[in-house]
């Protein structure tokens, strides 16, 4: 997949085969682009338990478990909301990794929040982050970049299982 053409979605796959570790995603921003680079790769249902894309607020808290609480004072595009959708997509999907992400793809600001900017969460059984990113470009530019932020992101925190 071209959003992830930097990143060896293959390898990430690998890593979490060898580990006997598999994956989900709660997307929202990327509206499920993270889970698709992730099973374009033949082999993928082996370690992809699946993706939860909770564009809507009220999907954030009744599928990937955001509560509603946290969503109130902070937003839907906030790292804590991030994170709690990559805790979500772990614990809904029964994976041991989860990948979250929010954001404002644009073209214009929502809600005071620029476009472009972006948060990235993972959650597993070793470690969890979130990073925030304020990405350039058109919606399509900004989406691709999350993509592969997300999977880099991964990558960074599958790295120490394998060694």
């Amino acid at each position: 997949m071209s959003a992830a053409a930097d990143v060896d979605v293959a390898d990430l796959l690998d890593v979490l085969r060898r580990a006997g570790q598999t994956v989900a995603t709660a997307e929202s921003i990327t509206g499920g682009g993270v889970c698709a680079a992730l099973t374009d790769v033949a082999g993928s249902s082996d370690v992809v338990r699946g993706g939860l894309i909770v564009y809507a607020g009220e999907l954030k808290t009744s599928l990937a478990g955001v509560p509603q609480e946290l969503l109130a004072e902070r937003g839907t595009v906030d790292p804590d909301v991030t994170l709690a959708l990559a805790d979500g997509a772990r614990t809904r999907c029964g994976a041991d990794w989860g990948i979250g992400l929010t954001g404002v793809a644009g073209p214009g600001a929502s809600g005071g929040i620029a476009a472009g900017t972006v948060y990235v969460a993972v959650a597993g059984p070793t470690s969890r982050e979130t990073g925030s990113l304020v990405l350039p470009g058109d919606r399509g530019a900004v989406r691709a970049a999350a993509i592969t932020a997300a999977l880099r992101l991964l990558g960074e925190h599958l790295t120490p299982i394998v060694r």
